[in-house]
């Protein structure tokens, strides 16, 4: 039988809540808003204090924070162009025909995962801060994100 885990400072049980949730997009460039959906798990967890951690399945997405706003959303996706642009020559387009070097080289710059802090059961993102999902494929997709919540339940 498996004893729960108690933390190190009372004898409170930690408590872990899962949470997926899929997104089809429409290929690259795209950023799309999952702060609410990250809100939602949180009020849906029961835990108070904590960290949820959110994974994106696939090699050519990534998860990040940003002020969601439509002159820095054109400012990301010029960025993206600058650092790994679309129509460069890869070596994987070269092995694969597939055309999204660039969209692997931008997945693992930025990563698939990411962690917020949560403390009274809210996370503690900034005023301006949201969390977004990042499509970089060159086609559209069906993105599943997990949200994994670990920490104190509610009193």
């Amino acid at each position: 039988m498996r004893r729960p885990l108690v933390s190190q400072t009372t004898n409170d049980p930690v408590k872990l809540s899962t949470k997926t949730f899929d997104i089809s997009t429409q290929g690259h460039p795209e950023i799309i808003d999952i702060t609410a959906r990250l809100k939602e798990a949180i009020e849906k967890s029961g835990i108070h204090d904590g960290v949820a951690t959110l994974f994106v399945t696939g090699s050519t997405a990534a998860l990040t924070t940003i002020e969601y706003e439509p002159g820095l959303l054109r400012d990301l996706a010029d960025l993206w162009e600058r650092l790994a642009p679309v129509h460069e020559i890869y070596h994987h387009n070269a092995r694969w025909r597939d055309g999204n070097g660039y969209a692997h080289l931008l997945s693992a710059l930025l990563k698939t995962s990411l962690s917020v802090p949560i403390v009274g059961s809210e996370s503690r993102l900034g005023d301006w801060q949201q969390v977004v999902l990042l499509e970089f494929d060159n086609r559209p997709r069906r993105r599943t994100v997990t949200v994994q919540i670990l920490g104190m339940a509610k009193a």
